[in-house]
């Protein structure tokens, strides 16, 4: 269980919340994000929510990294009133954070473990947040459901593999003009040019690649957008596990 100190630094470090994303969180999101710890810790005792648990490491790999995901892309930065799933949320990442920053935003979280997105609901409620819903799922199941197929302005995945697969999994739940935002470490020239040729087959182009230090440890992040240009053909998602198992190339795509 966290310490006082370790709320103090994590609320001290919210305070000087640094200035390159242009953005600064309110008094409430401060006392927001502070509970959002304690109930992520605690949580975290009898659920693999989190191996990040320190203060500032939770602020800058956990909160920082949510926010830096929209803050970075001017074109996310101007959807108003928004709908977005945050697909294989795990511990609520990045999908809590927008949630909180964007009160506005009608906010999914995706996935398939059951316990964990019954633990976000209850995370949710507590929080009172009102704009979130909670859907135990994969990712190549909801891509097939009329209820969220081309619903979404915002699709956002982070820390999931091959580029090609997260194409596969968020494109076809964007409406045409909707950006998916993937949430990288490292990123290739070699593996930008496979997601541009992948997502031209799903309807979507590669928008903007965003490289950035953050900002207490300067590790390396990449945030990578793609916009939906025109429908998915009907046949993607393929069958769970599928677009792991082989993800697409631009010669799977063409002979699909």
């Amino acid at each position: 269980m966290n310490t006082v100190s370790d709320l103090d630094q994590l609320r001290q470090g919210l305070q000087d919340w640094p200035t390159s994303l242009d953005w600064q969180p309110t008094p409430a999101q401060i006392a927001a994000f502070c509970q959002l710890y304690e109930d992520i810790l605690s949580g975290n005792q009898r659920l693999n929510l989190t191996r990040i648990t320190a203060p500032m490491e939770f602020l800058e790999k956990h909160l920082w990294d949510s926010m830096a995901g929209i803050l970075l892309c001017p074109a996310c930065r101007q959807l108003s009133g928004a709908t977005v799933i945050d697909i294989g949320t795990g511990g609520g990442f990045p999908g809590l954070p927008i949630a909180m920053a964007w009160p506005q935003w009608r906010v999914t979280l995706l996935d398939s473990t059951r316990k964990k997105i019954l633990f976000l609901e209850d995370l949710g409620y507590r929080l009172g947040l009102g704009n979130v819903d909670f859907v135990v799922d994969r990712a190549e199941g909801v891509g097939q459901q009329n209820q969220h197929r081309e619903q979404y302005d915002l699709a956002t995945i982070r820390a999931v593999g091959d580029g090609a697969v997260c194409a596969e999994y968020g494109l076809p739940l964007l409406k045409v003009g909707g950006i998916l935002a993937l949430y990288r470490g490292q990123w290739s020239p070699e593996e930008g040019d496979r997601l541009e040729r992948v997502s031209q087959q799903l309807g979507g182009k590669v928008l903007d690649i965003i490289p950035a230090a953050t900002p207490w440890t300067k590790a390396q992040r990449h945030f990578i957008y793609v916009i939906k240009e025109k429908p998915t053909p009907s046949e993607f998602p393929r069958a769970i596990g599928i677009p792991t198992q082989q993800p697409l190339t631009s010669s799977t795509a063409l002979s699909s």
